[in-house]
């Protein structure tokens, strides 16, 4: 898969995720087979006001590329102006790999504000931002969108024509609309709808949850990448798997040792990264989804939630390792 200067063997994309693609997450991903990563979205009107929290989420390590910013807001000019200052990178980091455009997110607190998902109601609006955003910059520009707004307005194919005729170099597309949230099913005939809409390279996303699912999305959508998302959480080992059903090769087998070297890479991660208090107080959900299915687990959640230091989480996640996985 190809876009703007980027070259993909397998089109395996780790989806933006607010709250839990951070560098600790996007690193591990990326060392089991994500090939292209996304950082957590950004608000472009903090970047403009120079928000110090805002500058951490947008650091980028060399080793994370390729890896793309993602903004969210519904203002051309201050959309532009954002990404202007985000396209050499911040201090501490390197230029992003592409600028991404949030036009998918459901939540209300973002959608209420005429930004995320509450784009695909005027693709008018989404033409104009994605060209005021690539005049602004001289890398790729993608977006992310949604099925729709809700089940009366499944309008991805215009917002992706608009989006392409903005100057958009790529287009993700999840099967959802945004009253569906995360709930039901994704809809796949959305995606080869946008596939078929437009010229540049389409990413299907949305209930990629094993390396069959990866397949039947290829198969029903014709899309050029897969990006998975929430199924990454504490299994970023899906991305191998996918790779290896692409590749026509076995699955590595995940042994509980394994498992458990890379929770703990992934904590360490984030303790060098954040500092041990932070890390281990962001960590907590994420270290959790490591030992789903295992006997003991939720004894093993609840202690991490009471966990402070980096020793404590860790002798957690040796104990319940040190158990055979099964159902709890």
């Amino acid at each position: 898969m190809r876009f703007g200067t980027v070259t993909l063997l397998h089109g395996l994309f780790l989806g933006p995720m607010a709250g839990y693609t951070d560098y600790a997450m996007r690193t591990v991903c990326r060392e089991w087979g994500a090939e292209y990563l996304t950082g957590e979205m950004i608000s472009a009107k903090a970047v403009c006001f120079g928000d110090s929290k805002t500058k951490a989420l947008a650091r980028i390590r060399t080793e994370e590329l390729p890896c793309a910013i993602q903004i969210f807001g519904h203002e051309p000019a201050v959309m532009a102006e954002a990404a202007r200052r985000l396209s050499c990178g911040v201090e501490g980091g390197v230029a992003p790999t592409a600028i991404d455009i949030n036009m998918g997110c459901p939540v209300h607190k973002i959608a209420g504000s005429g930004d995320g998902s509450a784009l695909m109601r005027d693709p008018r609006l989404v033409e104009r931002i994605v060209a005021a955003v690539k005049e602004a910059v001289r890398l790729p520009v993608t977006v992310k969108i949604r099925a729709g707004w809700d089940a009366n307005t499944v309008n991805a194919p215009e917002v992706a024509r608009a989006a392409e005729a903005g100057g958009a170099d790529m287009i993700c597309v999840h099967g959802r609309t945004r009253s569906q949230k995360y709930a039901g099913k994704a809809d796949y005939r959305v995606i080869a709808a946008v596939k078929r809409a437009v010229a540049v390279p389409v990413v299907g996303n949305g209930d990629v949850t094993s390396a069959e699912a990866a397949r039947r999305l290829l198969d029903e959508t014709g899309c050029d990448g897969i990006m998975v998302g929430r199924a990454a959480v504490g299994n970023p080992f899906l991305f191998s798997e996918i790779a290896a059903m692409l590749d026509g090769k076995e699955p590595p087998v995940i042994t509980s040792g394994l498992r458990l070297e890379t929770a703990l890479r992934h904590l360490r991660l984030a303790v060098e990264d954040k500092g041990e208090t932070t890390a281990v107080l962001e960590c907590r959900k994420l270290l959790g989804a490591y030992f789903a299915g295992y006997r003991g687990g939720s004894a093993a959640r609840a202690a991490l939630n009471r966990a402070a230091t980096a020793a404590e989480a860790e002798e957690i996640l040796r104990g319940v390792f040190s158990t055979p996985a099964a159902e709890e």
